[in-house]
């Protein structure tokens, strides 16, 4: 190999080197805003200690998910009762527990949480987008008090609400349907408010009067560009109401009698609440495997819920 080679060879090196460096400190502050070497420290225990408060609930319920009732309570809380491979059977016996309690009707549970909280968030974030763009980019007589209503309904306790819902569904005979837990919660003001703020920080003004002027109709303009724009924040949007759905307690509980029809949330409450009910393994295995669907959820549209995040935190 010649030496013009060789010089040609780490001459190129040196440079990919280099630029490695510089994209890894592209975006590094100026030498008089970084933070000294004690607030980085004290910023990344803080930041472990905040991990470890929210893992820590979720190792414990795996362990305490292969555990007996007597185990449970005679054992070390935060260790496996049974050697590693033993656990394969553990796990069997209190899953097998677990659907006898409930009658082999868990999975259909978690199905019915599925459906109450993907139709309610879909929907749920449509009407949200629909309404914050409306509210955001046409002046209309009455959109200030409208505004102000929506606004104003955020702040009352769902737990209110409930038990005119109950009236209401009950008169309109739907009561232990799963509209009577899909139409309430795809009603949202705290989405309106996401919304309505993500279109005005991230629709400007001169596409949609271009997109006009070109042409196209507001419904046009809505479906092909405004929602390309906002599907950061819809994602954003969608995460939350699919969570205030998965979670509902209160709502199925005066909605739902029937035990085809209850989402997972009030079938382990009914399982727990029985009085001949001690399996505490079984219960943990139940609420761990009934919250795998949000995780799942969660972590899947993680960068899209950051972009949404950042896209209504910065105008322009």
């Amino acid at each position: 190999m010649s030496t013009a080679t060789k010089e040609s060879r780490a001459a190129a090196r040196a440079r990919r080197k280099a630029d490695r460096i510089r994209d890894l400190h592209a975006n590094d502050l100026p030498r008089s805003m970084q933070p000294s070497a004690a607030v980085r420290i004290v910023t990344i225990a803080v930041l472990v200690l905040v991990l470890i408060y929210f893992l820590f609930p979720i190792y414990w319920a795996i362990i305490a998910s292969t555990k007996t009732p007597s185990q449970m309570t005679g054992g070390n809380g935060l260790w496996f009762a049974v050697g590693i491979a033993e656990l394969p059977d553990a796990i069997a016996k209190n899953y097998a527990t677990l659907l006898g309690w409930t009658r082999g009707q868990f999975w259909r549970w978690v199905a019915n949480s599925l459906v109450y909280s993907g139709v309610s968030a879909l929907i749920g974030t449509l009407v949200a987008v629909m309404a914050g763009y409306a509210t955001a980019k046409f002046a209309f007589r009455g959109r200030n008090a409208a505004i102000g209503v929506i606004m104003g309904c955020m702040l009352m306790p769902a737990a209110l609400l409930t038990i005119p819902q109950y009236s209401i569904f009950h008169a309109m005979h739907l009561t232990n349907t799963m509209l009577s837990i899909i139409i309430p919660c795809c009603v949202s003001p705290f989405g309106f408010f996401l919304g309505r703020v993500y279109a005005q920080t991230s629709v400007p003004n001169e596409l949609l009067e271009a997109a006009r002027i070109d042409g196209a109709s507001e419904a046009r303009i809505f479906f092909t560009i405004v929602l390309r724009i906002l599907a950061p924040a819809m994602v954003t949007i969608f995460l939350f109401l699919f969570v205030a759905t998965w979670n509902n307690f209160l709502l199925p509980l005066m909605m739902i009698s029937s035990d085809t029809l209850k989402p997972v949330t009030l079938g382990l409450y009914g399982m727990v609440s029985l009085a001949t009910f001690t399996d505490r393994g079984a219960l943990m295995m139940g609420a761990l495997l009934g919250v795998l669907p949000v995780i799942v959820l969660f972590l899947g549209l993680q960068r899209y819920w950051q972009a949404g995040l950042a896209a209504g935190a910065v105008k322009g």
